[in-house]
């Protein structure tokens, strides 16, 4: 087995700790002890173990929608405002329906009201992409600030909970949002997240769909050739990918905040990118690196306070991360046309 693939996997990681290192060295800061914290806050303790798993669902969803979306060819980078309107979509939905229906039938309409609306939310840029050639990094970008923008002006004049002082939506109770796992604090999202990018894999290796998306992603020229319905399949691929996203919002949602407060914006559909690149569109791969990136986050949080750095930073990794991702690509297709191969 060879030994290119994993390596291109694992030395940028190593490059980006490495440098990182030397960043908080500079700083003055002790790195060796910013990496252990970050490992002990993180990892080693139950407590922080439980916030880690907690927060891969949303990541693993959202990496879910980005790898049909970048196996078939699409820059969906509209995801924030997708997973937005569909947090506040569900966070409106599950309160009013509490009452008069079960918890169980209250929580699957919420999710898959968030997974529609999210699935609307890119209908524009797939029309657009799909018949006018229009580029969809420009469409998403603007669908996504319009789409924070719109779910902040809903939040404050439609859907705000009169209750309170501070812009919300009504709040669900604890008690009636997604049930915990074996006693723990993590949510039971955990498991549909891992379910959806293991399925998401299996149908892009494993089906004719997935093999037709494959194909007009590697080549849109040679789909058409092949008599695929490009235009069909572009938008379907757009709405799967935003559907996915949308169902990140409503999990977040209904498994840990159970409210939307105006001005909220977590901002993760980019951060997710990088790391569905290291995972070079592998789902397996995707839950690792998941896993290491929420380890960052919730490590890096107690960390920075510790060893007396700015949160964000946990960002410079990952900037350092997707560097060097692109310079590792870029010297091995050098490598590559050097041989011949």
């Amino acid at each position: 087995m060879s030994l290119r693939g994993p390596l291109r996997v694992f030395v940028p990681v190593v490059l980006a700790l490495t440098v990182g290192g030397l960043i908080l060295l500079v700083l003055g800061k002790d790195p060796i002890g910013y990496y252990s914290y970050v490992m002990e806050r993180s990892l080693l303790r139950w407590g922080g173990a439980q916030e880690t798993l907690t927060r891969m669902a949303p990541l693993l969803l959202i990496a879910a929608g980005l790898i049909v979306a970048f196996r078939s060819g699409i820059w969906n980078l509209g995801g924030d405002g997708q997973f937005l309107l569909a947090a506040v979509a569900s966070a409106a939905l599950a309160p009013a329906l509490i009452g008069g229906v079960p918890r169980g039938v209250t929580l699957v309409l919420c999710m898959l009201a968030g997974s529609l609306v999210g699935l609307v939310w890119s209908l524009l840029p797939a029309v657009l992409k799909s018949r006018y050639g229009i580029n969809e990094i420009i469409t998403t970008l603007m669908m996504s600030f319009l789409g924070t923008s719109f779910a902040n002006v809903l939040i404050k004049l439609v859907l705000r909970d009169p209750g309170t002082t501070v812009p919300q939506t009504r709040s669900l109770a604890v008690d009636d949002r997604l049930p915990r796992l074996f006693g723990t604090t993590i949510h039971s999202g955990l498991l549909l997240a891992m379910l959806a990018v293991v399925g998401v894999h299996l149908m892009m290796t494993r089906t004719a769909f997935g093999l037709r998306l494959q194909v007009l992603g590697a080549n849109r020229a040679a789909a058409v050739h092949a008599g695929y319905r490009v235009e069909r399949l572009t938008i379907a691929a757009f709405a799967l990918s935003a559907a996915l996203i949308g169902l990140a919002g409503a999990v977040e949602v209904l498994g840990v905040w159970g409210s939307v407060r105006a001005d909220w914006n977590p901002a993760l559909g980019l951060l997710v990118v990088p790391l569905v690149f290291l995972a070079r569109f592998n789902g397996y791969a995707v839950i690792g690196f998941t896993l290491f990136f929420s380890a960052l986050m919730v490590g890096g949080e107690s960390a920075a306070r510790r060893v007396g750095v700015p949160q964000h930073f946990v960002l410079v990794l990952v900037a350092l991360l997707l560097l060097f991702l692109g310079l590792v690509e870029y010297l091995d297709q050098g490598r590559r046309k050097a041989a011949g191969t």
